[in-house]
């Protein structure tokens, strides 16, 4: 069964944690921590999502981030995870 859509809402901050899969690493070498501040960096401008502050591990990721609207956060995790899947 398909897990419920979350919802957001404009101007509140979240503390969104993203796993790997079967909490595997998320990161193997430096340069994956780099490009995923890149490609992030890059989705945030596009959705307007300010971020706070993050944390990445090796098998997950802890981020604080703000959206300016209430699709901001899902549209940031779409994007972001097609590019990932490139």
């Amino acid at each position: 069964m398909p897990r419920r859509a979350r919802s957001y809402v404009a101007d509140i901050p979240y503390h969104i944690v993203q796993r790997g899969n079967n909490r595997e690493a998320c990161f193997f070498e430096v340069d994956n921590y780099q490009y995923y501040l890149e490609v992030l960096s890059q989705v945030l401008k596009r959705y307007r999502v300010s971020l706070h502050a993050y944390v990445l591990m090796t098998n997950h990721i802890h981020m604080l981030m703000t959206p300016e609207t209430s699709s901001g956060i899902s549209d940031v995790y779409g994007e972001r995870t097609a590019t990932q899947r490139q």
